[in-house]
């Protein structure tokens, strides 16, 4: 059985490739039983660590099953929030082949998720992106929606000092002008497109800094507690989310939903709908978009599959 190390994995994925291959894999149809999430003590935080279980097939074809831990406090050990191992099978037989570093399947196929919804939700002109967030997808976010648009200036907001300027280190051959900021309501307003990725547990981003023609990338809040987009986003923007099981699973559209801020008739489309071709994006260059990212199994089987494929074509 192959073991496939992160390095291996960032080399193969490259977002100008994968990005289509993942927009075709989102119009074709895999079993996605719904993902096993349990919390747990960790004897360190008052905060419980997450298990996050995410099995994916093609009958006949591959199995994979994502095997992660969320732990947030992680920082304070230099490790990373996400930590795991992702297992690919035969599905012909229930052959083991190969098992993966999780979190750069994670990474890499989060980001490029989220540049495929922005390809169909952002406005085609957009030049400056604002990354609200500094942890392990933060870079990866940045180089993926460089891959989608005509991005020229990207504005880091840092919530401690100093991350930003480490996040740009970890770009060294990107030619966009890179800058920091602490000041989010100075930066959104400014920003075509602006990524969130941050473990915050109340909204840090607020709707009525938001402009006409902006596209927002809710990529955050990944428990049912945490929210990154405050309730006026909801009333103002145009809700796209990766698929139907996204209200259930974030803070960001549980919350208003319960209080009755939004329905779930206010969904405009789900990802599927608009590589399919069976839902409209963008309607125009002043609508607000906002794109809620839970991630799907889906998307770390097909990360999975093009990477072993590429190491296996003989």
């Amino acid at each position: 059985m192959q073991q496939i190390d992160s390095e291996t994995i960032y080399d193969l994925l490259p977002y100008s490739d994968f990005i289509p291959y993942l927009q075709e894999a989102y119009t074709h149809d895999y079993t996605i039983p719904e993902r096993m999430f349990n919390s747990f003590g960790n004897g360190v935080s008052e905060t419980p660590s997450t298990l996050l279980q995410m099995p994916a097939w093609e009958d006949g074809e591959y199995l994979g099953i994502k095997n992660v831990t969320l732990s947030p406090h992680n920082s304070q050990f230099n490790k990373p929030t996400l930590q795991g191992v992702y297992l690919l099978f035969e599905a012909k037989n229930g052959t083991p082949l190969a098992t993966f570093d999780a979190s750069a399947i994670t990474a890499r196929r989060t980001a490029a998720k989220s540049a495929m919804a922005a390809s169909f939700l952002s406005r085609k002109d957009s030049e400056v992106l604002l990354m609200a967030g500094t942890g392990t997808l933060s870079a990866e976010l940045i180089q993926a929606h460089c891959a989608v648009r005509p991005i020229n200036e990207v504005v880091i907001w840092e919530h401690t000092p100093g991350k930003g300027q480490k996040v740009i280190e970890r770009l060294p051959d990107m030619q966009q002008n890179f800058s920091v900021t602490d000041d989010l309501s100075d930066a959104v307003p400014q920003a075509d497109i602006i990524s969130v990725a941050t473990l915050a547990v109340d909204p840090i981003i607020n709707g009525q800094w938001l402009q006409p023609g902006q596209h927002l990338d809710g990529v955050g809040a990944y428990r049912t507690d945490m929210r990154e987009a405050n309730d006026e986003v909801l009333r103002r923007a145009t809700l796209f989310v990766d698929h139907d099981d996204a209200f259930e699973e974030t803070g960001d559209l549980l919350i208003p939903l319960e209080a009755g801020v939004i329905n779930k008739d206010d969904l405009e489309a789900t990802l599927f709908q608009l590589c399919r071709d069976e839902k409209e994006g963008r309607k125009d260059n002043e609508e607000i978009t906002f794109f809620k990212s839970t991630g799907h199994a889906l998307e770390d089987l097909s990360a999975a599959l093009f990477v072993y494929r590429q190491l296996n074509s003989d």
